[in-house]
């Protein structure tokens, strides 16, 4: 799952890999502090593992704070997202000035997603922590990735007479490299301490991987054929790119199987329920306006039942971690 467009910010980029602090500033920076986090020095009282003024986690070695500059990163981020929840929720506003011309539905799929990363992106704001950052990270990556490679396949689809396709293709290979040398560097970090997921989840979450990962895979290299069923006309381009969703949420999924720290859980539980939730609700409201869903037809039930189960699935796993989080004693 990770996010969309990362903008990157700093000059250079290193990691302390051996200490808490991972620092993607300017090694002579020093006003990232380094070494190892002490809890008693931070002012902030934390109640087994969790900080006592909410969710937000313990900086243990496990899982250190990321340094001030990703903490403006991630604004930057939220801004630029707002311009892509613009599809959803002002479509009229949005799509002259997007990079090519969206259809009703397209537009509005298309912004349910960009409101989901952008309130993923808030989490990464709000704990500003290796977990769940490291979740965000590598979903951003993995949809950064396949957006751009759909991007150059489909240049026909720009104007570059405009300068919103210049910007696009400069935020998306930005975002790339950024996130992929955050996570190159922090390679050798394990995740933080995970709950133990119980027989249920083991069970269901290899089975959600591989649909997730199959159909993705299916848009990417079949995309007329796997989108075939969707309510509305689907051009190749935009089944590439739906592909990333797919694709960085089951990414979202193999990590939190292999370790699953609560914050992590959330975050994608949390992911999906919105994609899932939008996309039902964007399909609702455009269709109010242009009348063209045949409610009734197989590939339509399909689809709602795609996007229904990603929405379900992604209220459990919200629900499995507020379970972990209120088993923490208060005290």
């Amino acid at each position: 799952m990770l996010t969309g467009p990362l903008l990157g910010l700093a000059a250079a980029f290193y990691f302390e890999t051996d200490s808490t602090a991972i620092r993607i500033d300017k090694p002579g920076d020093s006003s990232i502090p380094s070494g190892r986090f002490s809890p008693a020095a931070s002012g902030t009282m934390m109640v087994h593992g969790r900080s006592s003024l909410g969710l937000s986690p313990m900086p243990t070695s496990d899982n250190p704070p990321f340094p001030a500059t990703l903490r403006l990163f991630s604004v930057v981020v939220i801004i630029v997202l707002i311009v892509g929840a613009g599809l959803f929720f002002a479509p009229m506003l949005v799509k002259p000035r997007w990079p090519w011309a969206v259809t009703p539905f397209n537009a509005r799929f298309l912004g349910g997603f960009y409101t989901a990363e952008m309130v993923v992106m808030a989490a990464l704001l709000f704990w500003n922590r290796w977990s769940p950052g490291r979740l965000v990270l590598v979903m951003a990556f993995i949809f950064t990735v396949i957006v751009s490679a759909a991007s150059f396949i489909n240049l026909g689809y720009f104007n570059f007479e405009r300068k919103a396709p210049w910007l696009w293709f400069l935020v998306y290979l930005g975002s790339v490299a950024v996130s992929g040398l955050f996570l190159w560097r922090a390679r050798d970090r394990p995740s933080a301490k995970g709950v133990t997921l119980n027989p249920a989840w083991r069970s269901y979450m290899p089975v959600e991987l591989a649909i997730l990962g199959f159909y993705g895979i299916g848009l990417l290299l079949f995309p007329l054929t796997f989108s075939s069923f969707w309510p509305w006309p689907v051009d190749a381009f935009h089944a590439q790119v739906y592909s990333a969703i797919f694709l960085a949420g089951a990414g979202g999924i193999y990590l939190v199987l292999r370790s699953a720290p609560r914050e992590e859980l959330l975050v994608l539980g949390l992911a999906q329920f919105l994609v899932g939730l939008l996309a039902i609700l964007g399909l609702v409201i455009t269709d109010a306006a242009v009348h063209r869903i045949n409610w009734t037809a197989t590939g339509t039930l399909c689809w709602l039942a795609l996007f229904g189960w990603i929405c379900i699935s992604g209220a459990f796993k919200l629900y499995a971690a507020s379970q972990y989080f209120s088993s923490q004693p208060a005290s």
